[in-house]
């Protein structure tokens, strides 16, 4: 059975793919699978992984949105997946690579979104960024400090998918677009169901170039991306629409990233994970395992904040509260 999808994979991929068979493999070689090739079976361990199941209550802009339509790390997640594997498909590149590295991408992003971010890196003296540790992620902390021994492509394009960077794979690159083009559409949604912005708001020069609707937008940038890097050793939008979505970006930092009203928790909830921060650090003998253990090699306040990090934004409110909130106060 594998055989046969290998087959086709030669037959089907870009030259400029990556296909199953030339993967760099996995730290720790294991035997093969009879079905599935080793960017499926990354994809399935990232799946069925603890991190990948807590996305379902971690901030994705909106802090404890009131109404059950707002987007969270998960449903982000699922919405990059969908815009990665559409263009992998479009531009023969390796499907099951880009569904791997685009499941795992934001598996390192702490609670409150952001936020957490922030308050790490003051913590640390040091930047603490979600593509980081999304990797640290899969590779030492998942699996009871076991990691998941992905293979070596999928770990790249995890910890390169921001924008910015540059995965070792197109199939990498393609999340990296597929990353933004998604979060900058359903954000304006989100925006607009919170009152943030009107529709009537979003720059009219990006309208007209990639549509009015979250679903125009959304099609034209996929088929604009495939269409101008079809054959091509190189991931890209042509130039007109890549400066309408600049400027879709440029409108959400200035109205919505940046906005008070967008996130007008974020005071508190920075320091609900400062406050932790510093119980756990004093009680760090209340750390769960493989933290405490972890900590002999990385310090303390790395093991803390990678403990910090893994709880969703109920988890740190509803440990904030045993800790810190009188139980009659609460009841």
């Amino acid at each position: 059975m594998k055989e046969k999808y290998l087959e086709i994979e030669a037959l089907f991929l870009s030259k400029y793919a990556t296909p199953s068979s030339s993967s760099k493999g996995r730290e720790i070689p294991i035997p093969p699978c009879p079905l599935r090739t080793e960017f499926q079976r990354d994809r399935d361990r990232i799946i069925h992984s603890k991190a990948f199941r807590r996305l379902k209550h971690k901030t994705q802009v909106f802090i404890s949105p009131e109404g059950d339509h707002y987007r969270t790390r998960l449903t982000h997640t699922l919405e990059v997946c969908q815009i990665a594997r559409t263009i992998a498909t479009g531009l023969c590149l390796n499907p099951d690579l880009t569904e791997a590295i685009a499941l795992g991408h934001d598996v390192g992003h702490t609670p409150f979104g952001h936020a957490g971010e922030d308050v790490f890196s003051k913590i640390l003296g040091r930047p603490f960024r979600h593509n980081e540790q999304s990797r640290r992620v899969v590779e030492k902390l998942e699996n009871d400090g076991k990691g998941l021994n992905l293979t070596w492509e999928v770990r790249d394009g995890i910890e390169n998918h921001k924008l910015a960077l540059h995965p070792a794979t197109l199939e990498g690159r393609v999340v990296s677009y597929s990353d933004r083009i998604a979060y900058i559409n359903h954000d304006i949604d989100d925006a607009i169901m919170a009152g943030v912005i009107t529709e009537d708001r979003i720059p009219k020069e990006a309208v007209e170039v990639l549509g009015s609707t979250k679903s125009q937008r959304v099609n034209t940038l996929v088929l604009d991306m495939v269409n101008y890097s079809y054959d091509k050793p190189e991931v890209a939008l042509s130039p007109d629409v890549q400066t309408a979505l600049n400027r879709l970006y440029s409108f959400m930092n200035e109205n919505v990233y940046a906005y008070h009203a967008a996130k007008g928790e974020e005071a508190k909830a920075k320091k609900l994970l400062e406050t932790l921060y510093y119980y756990y650090f004093e009680h760090f003998d209340e750390v769960p395992e493989p933290y405490r253990t972890m900590s002999q090699t990385d310090g303390k306040d790395v093991s803390v904040c990678d403990y910090l990090a893994s709880m969703t934004d109920r988890y740190a409110v509803a440990t904030y509260e045993r800790l810190f909130i009188p139980n009659d106060w609460r009841s």
